[in-house]
């Protein structure tokens, strides 16, 4: 098991380091979901290998009608289903369908850049980890934590946070674009009430 005052990695780094179609494409996921480095990736995909891992075994044990092993599926979906990663009928195949883009666009920085509450996806984990944000009321400082579907809705702006206050300019700056799409509607709806009065 090893000294539990020490921290163990919980990813394994690519066999081949010098692959250029894998760094290509680490360096995308990178830049989309603005982390940190390349370990938050392969994190991902350490828990990704997990889950696959357990759903090739579920799948072996079926074929031999093991009691246990749709209870254990069963489970597996249920649990899937809770960070919203599968619906609730899924099937294995479903599971073993999972990327690791999926694992990521569950995790908390994303989250909260998809729901407008930063300008950029690299900003979302700069208000994560000063404390700006918190979750079902509880203040989260880790960008990686995986948001649970219940808890989804509950993701604010902490409230004893600068940035809590509408009129902090990250807000007004938020606030811009979806202010100028309305002027700019309301411009068009005039201009087609003037075009019809003139006809």
């Amino acid at each position: 098991m090893g000294d539990p005052k020490f921290h163990h990695k919980k990813y394994s780094t690519p066999r081949h380091p010098w692959e250029k179609e894998r760094i290509d494409e680490e360096n995308k996921i990178v830049v989309k979901y603005g982390l940190k480095n390349k370990k938050e990736i392969w994190r991902s995909e350490a828990l990704l290998s997990s889950i696959r891992s357990q759903a090739r075994d579920l799948r072996a044990r079926l074929r031999t009608n093991d009691v246990n092993a749709q209870k254990q599926l069963e489970m597996m979906v249920k649990r899937l289903n809770r960070y919203k990663l599968l619906s609730e009928n899924a099937t294995l195949d479903d599971v073993l369908s999972l990327t690791v883009e999926n694992i990521l666009d569950r995790r908390l920085q994303t989250i909260v850049f998809r729901k407008n509450m930063a300008i950029s996806v690299r900003q979302a984990r700069q208000l994560i980890t000063h404390g700006h944000i918190s979750v079902a009321g509880r203040r989260v400082t880790v960008p990686g934590m995986l948001v649970e579907a219940k808890d989804e809705d509950s993701i604010s702006y902490e409230e004893n946070s600068p940035v809590a206050n509408e009129l902090h300019p990250i807000r007004q700056a938020l606030l811009a674009p979806a202010q100028r799409s309305a002027d700019l509607k309301e411009g068009q709806g005039e201009a087609s009430e003037e075009g019809e009065s003139n006809e």
